[in-house]
């Protein structure tokens, strides 16, 4: 099922009464989801994800703009209406009820034509519970389950109506390191198997970036960038989606531009033609680092962590906004810790500029 939002708005009166107005939680959100794709929606806490989920769902109506599923218009629809599965970042199982029974919850209210018999609402459960690999704990009570077990079922639960459209709230944030990782990959086994359209609220970046088809970088209510994972992440819009994208983070540099030559602090490190003179933030990614002992980039020494694969160089630069510069490299490449400064050269593709107040990006072009 294709979903076109179109200008979705979203509006709440402004409590505070010494800044009188409206808060907006959602601005001018347009976007076509394509059908059968899995789209993660992306960023900090109050950037306004979980309420354009909402407005998806019903459960909110948007202040203004259009919401479609396929051809049908179903802004004014109510949740009941719409065809959606929504699973809640808190489970939100009902405790005295079995799996079984939570998971047949849904298909229980359905009325006319759509009624089921009880062994059909069996069959159906089965199979949604056998698609999440949970057909085992049926006769279980939420509390005699796992994080991991209860998610599932809520999954299913979601899933056993065969939805339009499957909508996830941060559904892997109340679970340890080990089982989100089995269940992300879960998830994305479950929605190619189904075929159905879904949106994955979360924060987490590395969440998004594994499983998604489509990421959506959303900043204060606005999308910053729409796009592949790793497209995004090699080609990043603005600062904001630069600095949120990646682990460890993208170091940021104060730089300038001068007669074509990218400066930082003293140091001359890049060539970088077509732009003019002025003052530039600089993002360099920690892969972008190459130890060279002639290096146009002088650092100085903090130390090395061992992270098996990898070295973690840290060192400072004056022109650093942040305390630490952190540069991954292979552990092969040995580094004299006895020394008190380090060199790199600069992998050109890794290095992005940005306009020193608006943030957006500047093209540059590459030797």
């Amino acid at each position: 099922m294709k979903v076109v939002l179109q200008n979705l708005t979203k509006t709440y009166p402004n409590r505070n009464k010494k800044a009188p107005g409206q808060v907006v939680a959602v601005n001018d959100f347009t976007m076509e989801i394509p059908d059968g794709k899995l789209i993660g929606l992306l960023g900090p806490s109050g950037c306004g994800k979980s309420t354009t989920l909402n407005l998806l769902s019903g459960l909110q109506k948007p202040t203004s703009g259009k919401i479609f599923f396929g051809e049908d218009d179903v802004t004014d629809l109510p949740p009941e209406n719409r065809g959606v599965g929504l699973v809640f970042q808190n489970y939100a199982l009902y405790p005295h009820l079995t799996v079984k029974q939570n998971i047949t919850f849904p298909l229980e209210n359905r009325k006319g034509a759509d009624k089921l018999t009880k062994q059909q609402m069996l069959e159906k459960a089965t199979a949604a519970a056998k698609l999440v690999q949970i057909e085992e704990l049926m006769d279980r009570k939420p509390n005699e389950l796992s994080g991991g077990q209860q998610q599932r079922v809520a999954i299913a639960r979601a899933l056993v109506k065969m939805p339009r459209i499957l909508l996830l709230d941060e559904p892997l944030s109340n679970l340890d390191a080990r089982l989100r990782l089995q269940t992300r990959e879960e998830l994305r086994r479950i929605q190619r198997e189904t075929g159905i359209t879904t949106i994955f609220v979360t924060h987490d970046q590395e969440e998004a970036m594994s499983i998604s088809d489509l990421i959506v970088v959303m900043n204060a209510g606005v999308i910053q960038q729409i796009g592949e994972p790793q497209q995004v992440y090699d080609n990043p819009s603005n600062l904001f989606v630069a600095k949120f994208l990646g682990t460890p983070p993208i170091n940021v540099f104060s730089g300038t531009i001068q007669n074509g030559m990218l400066y930082i602090g003293r140091d001359a490190v890049l060539p970088c033609k077509g732009l003019a003179d002025q003052p530039v933030t600089v993002g360099i990614r920690p892969e972008g680092f190459q130890l060279c002992e002639d290096g146009p980039l002088c650092c100085s020494l903090k130390g090395v962590e061992v992270m098996g694969r990898d070295i973690s160089v840290v060192s400072t630069h004056t022109a650093c906004q942040s305390q630490t510069i952190r540069s991954i490299i292979r552990a092969e490449n040995a580094v004299d810790t006895s020394l008190t400064t380090v060199r790199f050269s600069l992998n050109p593709k890794k290095v992005f500029l940005f306009h020193g107040e608006t943030g957006n990006r500047l093209q540059f072009a590459q030797e």
